[in-house]
């Protein structure tokens, strides 16, 4: 059998891309979980939750302002570093929950036994509504994000893995872990699970729908926010129209995943990562075909497999 290098492939340059990928991929899942928990719960795509993950990184870009950060600023560590990251993601969380809760408050809720065709409608409102005060804000051109965590790493064999990087994938596995534990094993969680199979038989059962459905935007929209955060550090700019590109790719892998399944979210926030790094590395021009391999992706995925590689597990969508 033919391997990898006999075949030409240069095993390092694979394997850091990988690692990209990887580190792509676990912010591309926390965002997409946001989508098919909302999904899974009411049936609806949040087309306003990229904006909401954008408010995360223009929030916090500001805070790091007023703090006296700036892109001259030297890179922290210790406890420093520890300190400034809590404060970072806890803001990014507050906000981006706080968002996507007056959003489910003010615009969904009103509409929620209106055709599906208005909370739809509503949903692509609240998008250009958060990107225009975002915009008249903090303008539309690409804002520096201070890099506050430190350019070094490790090396794993012929693989160098920043830093960043490991903080990034422990923080998003963190994050999933808990949100399955919040899922399975609190009152709110199994709330969830039941307005997910069937909201009229779960309100006859005492469930609070419209809490439960508010616990699901705010778990939702505290994931986006720290996924903001950690995007911001990763790719070192901050802007109003980021949230559009990254939503729609993230809702992508929600789609790939299974929408409305929280493993399939995770799942296909990691594949699609890894895809577009390798495109990136080994497609002609792979950074412009990036993200239009992930839309044909999105396309195939729609047309040959609608229920996603997990399919949608309508006993338990969430």
């Amino acid at each position: 059998m033919m391997t990898l290098a006999a075949a030409g492939l240069d095993i390092p340059l694979f394997l850091q891309q990988i690692e990209n990928g990887i580190t792509l991929g676990a912010i591309y899942a926390l965002v997409a979980l946001g989508y098919t928990l909302v999904y899974g719960i009411i049936e609806l795509i949040n087309f306003a939750h990229g904006d909401v993950f954008m408010w995360s990184t223009i929030v916090t870009l500001t805070l790091l302002q007023q703090l006296g950060f700036n892109q001259l600023s030297a890179p922290l560590s210790g406890l420093g570093l520890v300190g400034l990251m809590a404060l970072l993601i806890i803001v990014g969380m507050i906000v981006s929950a706080t968002i996507n809760f007056a959003i489910e408050r003010v615009a969904y809720r009103r509409l929620r036994r209106a055709p599906r065709l208005a909370p739809l409608i509503a949903a692509i409102g609240a998008s250009f509504i958060l990107v225009n005060v975002g915009r008249v804000w903090r303008g539309s051109g690409q804002l520096f994000y201070p890099q506050i965590f430190p350019t070094s790493g490790i090396n794993l064999g012929p693989v160098r893995i920043n830093y960043l990087h490991i903080f990034i994938v422990a923080l998003a596995v963190v994050l999933m872990y808990a949100l399955n534990r919040f899922i399975q094993t609190t009152k709110l969680g199994r709330a969830m699970r039941a307005t997910a199979q069937d909201p009229e038989a779960a309100a006859l059962m005492g469930v609070n729908i419209d809490r439960t459905i508010s616990t699901t935007f705010i778990l939702g929209g505290a994931l986006a926010g720290a996924a903001g955060v950690i995007y911001s550090l990763l790719n070192g700019v901050a802007q109003v129209t980021t949230g559009f590109q990254l939503g729609l790719i993230a809702f992508t892998a929600a789609v790939l995943g299974g929408i409305g399944n929280v493993q399939g979210a995770v799942l296909g926030g990691f594949l699609i990562g890894l895809i577009q790094s390798l495109t990136v590395q080994y497609i002609p021009n792979g950074f412009q075909w990036s993200t239009a391999t992930v839309f044909v992706i999105l396309v195939l995925i729609l047309v040959l497999r609608p229920s996603g590689l997990l399919g949608q597990q309508v006993p338990d969508k969430v």
